[in-house]
């Protein structure tokens, strides 16, 4: 198995640990991509603050790595950025780039869940295992020995936490984490967003601070946060979806109420996609909408 330990700015943890945040968005300011991207979901994911300090201090399991516009990723994760508010979180990363930055500017996010902060006398002192010169985070084994030393002081510090850092079932990770995991709304948003190619599902529009990750089977109604219950949506289709004006039927026409036209005398631009396939949908079969999920927003929520 192996695992990641990430450099971590010190005031992100600092803003999370308080909020004792569960998923998190551990974004990049610049460019490059992280090895992490690269890993299954479900691989550990452990912070390293920066200097004074040089310890390990919590974790999590990674999701997905993907790139956003700074205001839509405030959208989607809001303090989960380690910010109190977007005017705070672009005053963060723009202190971290060279180059000009505004609320359009794309940023690295490294989606993380069943995030866990250890108690300060329980960090661990990462010692030579983590050269001091390392910029953004290094890979390890946890079979070699500073992999394995650090997965048997973690398993102590984090005695109390449900955390699993020991399994070496390969099975737990990629899509079967994905399928098992609590995911949360930050998770369920990029996992659609990606999904879908950055469309809408309805009218291939690709302007990406306008699409919403909507619920097919609303998560106040026990909806999961998976892919195949959701559809990327443009903003003013998720309303109507949501309002029952919109559905989809389960072959994936879309069907549009008679009651926009009745209650505002419009609607050509809606009812022109009526009966029409789904522009967009995702490449695995196992992300499409899933039938069961359709017919619930046929039969419960829409109107004709």
């Amino acid at each position: 198995m192996r695992f990641w330990c990430g450099v971590t700015d010190n005031s992100w943890y600092k803003f999370l640990s308080s909020c004792d945040c569960r998923e998190v968005n551990f974004w990049q300011p610049g460019s490059r991509v992280p090895p992490i991207a690269n890993m299954p979901a479900g691989t550990l994911f452990l912070f390293k603050l920066r200097a004074p300090y040089h310890h390990i201090v919590g974790g999590g399991h990674f999701v997905s790595y993907t790139r956003l516009p700074l205001v839509s990723a405030w959208e989607v994760f809001g303090e989960q950025n380690g910010a109190p508010s977007l005017s705070e979180f672009l005053k963060l990363i723009t202190s971290l780039r060279n180059e000009p930055t505004d609320f359009n500017t794309e940023i690295g996010c490294t989606v993380l869940t069943g995030v866990f902060y250890l108690p300060k006398e329980r960090w661990i002192e990462a010692g030579d295992r983590f050269a001091k010169n390392i910029m953004v985070g290094k890979t390890y084994d946890a079979e070699a020995a500073d992999g394995a030393s650090i997965l048997s002081e973690l398993r102590t510090a984090a005695s109390d936490h449900v955390l699993d850092v020991a399994s070496k079932e390969e099975e737990r990770f990629g899509r079967p984490f994905l399928q098992r995991a609590r995911l949360g709304q930050g998770s369920f948003r990029t996992l659609v967003i990606d999904a879908y190619k950055r469309r809408c599902a309805i009218t291939g529009e690709h302007t990406l601070p306008v699409l919403e990750a909507a619920h097919i089977l609303p998560y106040a109604e026990q909806g999961p946060h998976q892919v195949s219950n959701g559809l990327l949506l443009r903003s003013d289709f998720h309303k109507l979806f949501d309002t029952g004006l919109v559905t989809v039927e389960p072959d994936l026409k879309v069907r549009v109420s008679g009651r926009i036209r009745d209650r505002y005398f419009n609607g050509k631009a809606y009812y022109r996609l009526h009966g029409q396939t789904l522009a967009s949908l995702p490449e695995d079969p196992i992300d499409m909408p899933n039938p069961a999920f359709l017919r619930w927003h046929n039969e419960n929520r829409f109107v004709e």
